[in-house]
């Protein structure tokens, strides 16, 4: 019989000794400040976003302070092994790469590639629609390098824009058909230009986690366990609500549980039982 533990006996057993530190009174963690809508600088000189206020309601469960630094990404991941942040509440997708040099917790969002087109357009229900259309992107980012993978496949032209700005408003203007960028970015950008409407949203089976130090499996534990009591009492439901127009869809990775502790079927998964302290 397999016995199942409640998450601060999972943290004893993780420390041997203790809560190590997982008991930490403040949590020093931190973010891309630059990453609409999930944390973007604000009028007072702070950040605001999905992250930010993810960040706080992790803390509030948890009966901790989050001090939260807004940084560059490429300094983020370094500066977590370097022992500047505990962890990172950054959107960070979890790769099989990545999970051989860190600690996830369970995924809280899922990141897949979303198009958008012009309010009134016809409706795509797969890439096949949109042969012989435009799509824009943003130069170099990874939708550039997938769309353009796909164009004679599928049969669009791709444009690419300096901005991601630009490829929507190459939209807006009916320069292109459609662009495409990540779910939350594009959902963002349709709750707040009514001349977009959301289109084809395309799996790509990937999530944004909570990356920890691949030692550090106390504080991972103690995290999850709160970022599951969010899931539990509808937060995160309430935050995609705000920050990107919908509530997360039956199934989707803001809206489950999952069993054990980081990304089911990747490296450090842990498939313990527990019981979130909610």
């Amino acid at each position: 019989m397999r016995r199942t533990t409640s998450v601060l006996a999972a943290v004893a057993l993780a420390t041997g000794l203790g809560f190590g530190a997982a008991n930490a009174e403040v949590f020093k963690v931190a973010l891309d400040g630059t990453f609409a809508p999930h944390a973007m600088p604000t009028l007072s000189g702070g950040v605001e976003g999905f992250n930010v206020d993810l960040a706080n309601a992790l803390g509030e469960k948890m009966g901790r302070k989050m001090e939260i630094t807004a940084a560059q990404w490429s300094g983020l991941l370094p500066g977590m092994q370097a022992g500047t942040y505990d962890f990172l509440v950054a959107p960070t997708t979890v790769t099989e790469e990545r999970s051989k040099n860190l600690l996830f917790s369970e995924g809280y969002l899922n990141t897949d590639f979303q198009f958008a087109v012009k309010s009134g357009a016809p409706e795509v229900a797969d890439l096949s629609g949109f042969s012989g259309k435009t799509i824009a992107v943003n130069k170099g980012s990874a939708y550039d390098k997938w769309a353009r993978e796909l164009e004679g496949e599928i049969g669009w032209t791709v444009e690419s824009y300096g901005t991601a700005t630009d490829a929507i408003q190459a939209v807006v203007s009916g320069r292109a058909f459609a662009t495409v960028a990540g779910n939350t970015v594009i959902a963002w950008a349709v709750k707040k230009n009514s001349g977009l409407a959301l289109s084809y949203l395309h799996d790509t089976g990937k999530v944004f986690a909570i990356p920890f130090r691949k030692d550090d499996t106390e504080t991972r534990i103690l995290v999850e366990s709160a970022l599951e009591c969010l899931k539990l009492d509808g937060t995160i439901a309430k935050l995609s609500e705000k920050w990107f127009g919908y509530a997360p869809a039956e199934g989707s990775a803001a809206a489950t549980v999952f069993p054990g502790f980081g990304v089911p079927g990747l490296e450090g998964h842990d498939p313990a039982e527990h019981t979130p302290d909610c």
